[in-house]
């Protein structure tokens, strides 16, 4: 089995996550695990092991009872990019119906139906982010916590000169050749001086 360890960072007020995933020996037709390292408080993972519940890493097996489509579990065509794209997702929009956190389930649906005004869920996911800030701290990690943060635009770097210049090859192209060569013969053929032959100079 491989192993590999995972760093995400997230905007929400500068929380950054460690995660695990670990793949079977007959990976990619069976489907990796995804456990967070970091204490996590939502729907879709497990309190005590940390491990996410989301379809895409379910094994394609029917079970009618799990609500779920074959074509929404594993398949060999799944990647490490499109997990973790389904994982930010799934932070993102967390899906209630089927939970494996049903406390923080419940919390988070009525954070949301309130819109904000029942503040237990935000309450504890903000001091998450601040146990995740603490500890990135300590490994000497400045965490982004605004838009403008993770998006610091780096310096131009100049072109090298061992870098192509594409002018020459579009310089020597064919057509260019053709082109010259009927310019020539257009420029033979108004040429005063040229006899065509037929004595009618």
């Amino acid at each position: 089995m491989v192993q590999s360890k995972l760093l995400i960072r997230r905007q929400d007020g500068g929380r950054q996550l460690h995660a695990q995933m670990k793949f079977p020996h007959d990976y990619p037709y069976s489907p990796p695990t995804f456990k967070f390292l970091s204490k996590m408080w939502h729907p879709n993972i497990y309190d005590q092991t940390g491990d996410v519940c989301i379809s895409i890493l379910h094994p394609p097996v029917d079970d009618p009872q799990s609500g779920e489509l074959p074509s929404e579990r594993w398949n060999p065509t799944q990647s490490v990019r499109t997990i973790l794209l389904s994982v930010i997702s799934l932070l993102n929009e967390p899906n209630t119906f089927s939970p494996a956190n049903v406390d923080a389930s419940v919390m988070y649906r009525k954070w949301k139906e309130s819109k904000g005004k029942d503040s237990e869920y935000a309450k504890i996911i903000q001091k998450q982010v601040q146990r995740t800030k603490a500890d990135a701290e300590k490994d000497g990690v400045v965490v982004p916590t605004t838009l403008q943060d993770y998006c610091i635009k780096t310096k131009t770097q100049t072109p090298s000169h061992s870098s192509q210049d594409l002018t020459d090859f579009y310089e020597d192209d064919d057509y260019d050749g053709d082109y010259d060569e009927e310019e020539e013969e257009e420029e033979c053929y108004y040429d005063d001086e040229d006899d065509s032959g037929n004595g009618e100079s």
